[in-house]
């Protein structure tokens, strides 16, 4: 696992969703947008109730077979002097709760203290190891 400097850090706490890619069976990356907070030096995301398909999700499916991930953070902005991304390249592993986690993503969405239900059922979060970091930035600040 790699440490993450304090301005990776910063970036991920400031950003509320994220793009998870994750590898099909059949070699093709699929990519889904996620919430996400930072807890114990790995970064988790919840499987919530938000609507679903109601059938086990493609993420979890393909991270129980492949644990190589990769998970993008950006900023768009009309100003192009302020575009900035971030990419963590981790593995990551199906966990069945973790209070840590869970007080982190309460902490970091207010949807989740009150209307949004942190689990959709089985309390199953998606929790990414970085292994590496690669960061851009069109500006002097991010």
């Amino acid at each position: 696992m790699t440490h993450l400097d304090a301005e990776t850090e910063r970036l991920l706490d400031a950003s509320p969703v994220a793009r998870l890619a994750t590898i099909a069976a059949d070699g093709r990356p699929q990519l889904v947008p996620i919430v996400f907070a930072r807890s114990g030096g790995a970064l988790w995301s919840p499987i919530d109730a938000k609507p679903k398909s109601g059938r086990l999700l493609a993420r979890i499916r393909n991270v129980e077979r492949d644990p190589r991930v990769a998970l993008l953070v950006d900023r768009y902005d009309d100003d192009w002097r302020r575009l900035w991304w971030l990419r963590i390249d981790g593995r990551a592993s199906i966990v069945h709760g973790d209070a840590a986690a869970e007080t982190s993503l309460r902490a970091k969405y207010p949807q989740y203290r009150g209307g949004v239900a942190l689990y959709g059922g089985e309390p199953l979060l998606v929790r990414i190891e970085p292994e590496r970091v690669a960061r851009w930035s069109a500006g002097a600040s991010s």
